[in-house]
């Protein structure tokens, strides 16, 4: 659901078959402001409604978890660097830091971001006839550069909401015994979603 919605593979999804074992040897450092950036990057993408946003669900948490259990070192460092990235970018858009933004400030720096990032993850997931012909000398395949740290943060905002217990029961409608399969199931338009447990 994840790589459908945000156009690519989850990062780290492959340590889901591992138990989260990457060959990271370092924990990354994060402080304080950090998981506060990170909530408030995910409230912007998944917002409060009716139902919590992502910042209920503490995804500034989650993320910090995840990156430091299930990525790569290489991801780990690209993930890091887009806090300080972020703030930068920021401040040359709307001459301010993120946390001082406005909502609609925030939104319009987010879409810039996922713009940006589209586009650098087009050009990665290019071929490069130079690497081929490299990995052919070398018997080994190339290295790919970690994805655009914006669809790192935006993966894991949906990952965490979407799997933490306030999106299950107040996003979703939760049935914590699953039923058997019912094909014909009524649904109206506006329904939300079943999350089982």
């Amino acid at each position: 659901m994840i790589a459908v919605l945000t156009g690519g593979v989850v990062v780290g999804g492959e340590v889901f078959l591992t138990g989260c074992k990457t060959g990271a040897n370092t924990e990354v450092g994060f402080t304080p402001g950090n998981i506060a950036l990170l909530d408030e990057v995910g409230e912007t993408i998944l917002p409060a409604t009716s139902s919590p946003g992502a910042k209920a669900a503490k995804v500034g948490e989650f993320m910090k978890v995840f990156v430091n259990d299930c990525y790569t070192e290489p991801d780990q460092q690209a993930f890091i660097a887009g806090l300080s990235e972020i703030e930068e970018s920021c401040k040359k858009m709307h001459n301010k830091s993120f946390m001082d933004c406005t909502p609609q400030e925030r939104h319009d720096f987010l879409l810039t971001l996922e713009k940006e990032s589209k586009e650098y993850n087009f050009k990665r997931d290019q071929p490069d006839d130079t690497q081929d012909e490299q990995a052919e000398d070398e018997k080994k395949a190339p290295v790919k550069k970690p994805v655009h740290y914006y669809s790192m943060m935006k993966q894991l905002t949906l990952l965490g909401y979407f799997t933490s217990e306030i999106a299950a029961t107040k996003a979703m409608r939760h049935n914590p015994v699953p039923g058997k399969y019912d094909g014909a199931f009524p649904y109206k338009k506006g329904d939300k979603a079943f999350a089982d447990s």
